[in-house]
């Protein structure tokens, strides 16, 4: 609530422009945890959502969190809801069940479907939640501050609001997002459900290696700050489930700050799980070495990250995964220093850094090839 907290405004992002619904995840007021919080999920649609069970799949039952769904699906923005899509629309999506990526509403959905089932025009929440009354106030006119309907304004606690109405002794702001209500009709069909990789850690001796069940497979990198590096391969056809974390370190459980610290040992790291029928390790491994670019050079530095948080590594889950790291890195002569180490306990980073370039507005559709900006 907007009542709570200090009125002080402190920055004035825009003296008279007027307000326009931005593409999607493209404004401000985008809450940076929607895209992993569980929201509304479907609901009824004018048209009430109509099931159907028609096709089998891997597993006969309904998914759980880890697995790997493929689903069918279509999406048509709903009333005046026109945004630019970050992600694939239509079309058959795999992803690793609430692990992030597409709508929060398509995970929560998914979950409570079998293999072959389908729903038509259900709703889905577009990401920024209901419109809420308590972010619409009324507030006191500031001696030299110049207010027009349209300007964009910062509240002492951070949040971002426009002033929809100017009287003669206050004004009213509104800091719901502009999306807020925003939502997508959907058909969807849940075509099939598989586990997701089960093999985590490598055993150098191989006596207590896991045993890896499925297809899917996973992969962990080091590329400097994990944000960039995570877009980069979510947008990988065959990628199907990205995380961004802290891995080579000693200190368990670490949190971002210790690990900016530099004391923790550990390294920004990103895992992936990906299909090795659709994308090959070796692809994942050459574009990680582009994305460091001249960076392969430099000691405990990506870019102007320096630091030893920041190292470049490749680290193997599977001896066949060491063999084709490490023909990759003798490509780039001896002084290459990404280090090449077996995959140690990875500790999954705070949610808010988790997609966190998609929820900035950043597209994530596959073969989506524009410029990725590391900071939002």
């Amino acid at each position: 609530m907007l009542r709570g907290i200090p009125i002080l405004l402190f920055v004035l992002l825009s003296s008279s422009s007027a307000f326009i619904a931005p593409p999607a995840g493209r404004h401000p007021n985008r809450r940076l945890a929607t895209m992993n919080k569980p929201l509304a999920t479907a609901s009824s649609s004018d048209a009430a959502p109509t099931t159907t069970s028609s096709i089998s799949s891997t597993l006969d039952r309904r998914p759980t969190n880890g697995d790997v769904v493929a689903v069918d699906w279509n999406l048509e923005p709903r009333g005046d809801f026109v945004a630019e899509p970050l992600f694939d629309t239509s079309g058959t999506i795999s992803f690793v069940l609430q692990e992030g990526n597409y709508l929060p509403g398509l995970h929560e959905l998914v979950a409570t479907m079998r293999p072959g089932e389908s729903v038509q025009n259900t709703v889905l929440d577009a990401g920024w939640g209901e419109r809420r009354d308590d972010l619409v106030v009324k507030m006191p006119k500031q001696e030299g501050l110049d207010m027009n309907v349209g300007t964009e304004l910062m509240l002492a606690n951070g949040m971002r609001c426009v002033v929809t109405e100017v009287c003669e002794e206050d004004f009213t702001i509104d800091a719901n997002p502009p999306l807020a209500g925003a939502s997508y009709s959907a058909n969807v069909t849940l075509v099939s459900v598989e586990e997701g990789p089960t093999k985590l850690l490598y055993r150098e001796d191989g006596s207590d290696e896991e045993k890896q069940t499925g297809r899917y497979e996973v992969a962990t990198f080091a590329l400097g700050c994990f944000w960039g590096g995570e877009l980069e391969f979510m947008r990988v056809p065959g990628v199907v489930g990205t995380k961004v974390g802290y891995t080579q370190g000693e200190k368990e459980s670490p949190t971002y700050k210790e690990v900016c610290a530099g004391t923790t040992g550990h390294t920004e790291a990103i895992q992936i799980v990906f299909d090795p029928y659709v994308v090959s390790y070796s692809k994942l491994v050459h574009i990680a070495m582009d994305r460091l670019d001249f960076s392969k050079y430099m000691l405990n530095q990506v870019g102007n990250d320096r630091g030893t948080q920041y190292r470049h590594g490749i680290y193997y889950h599977t001896s066949e995964q060491r063999e084709i790291a490490r023909e990759i890195l003798n490509t780039f002569g001896e002084h290459c220093v990404t280090e090449l180490e077996q995959q140690q306990h990875f500790y999954v980073g705070e949610d808010y850094h988790q997609q966190y370039l998609l929820k900035g507005g950043q597209s994530a559709k596959k073969g989506d090839d524009t410029v990725i900006r590391c900071y939002g």
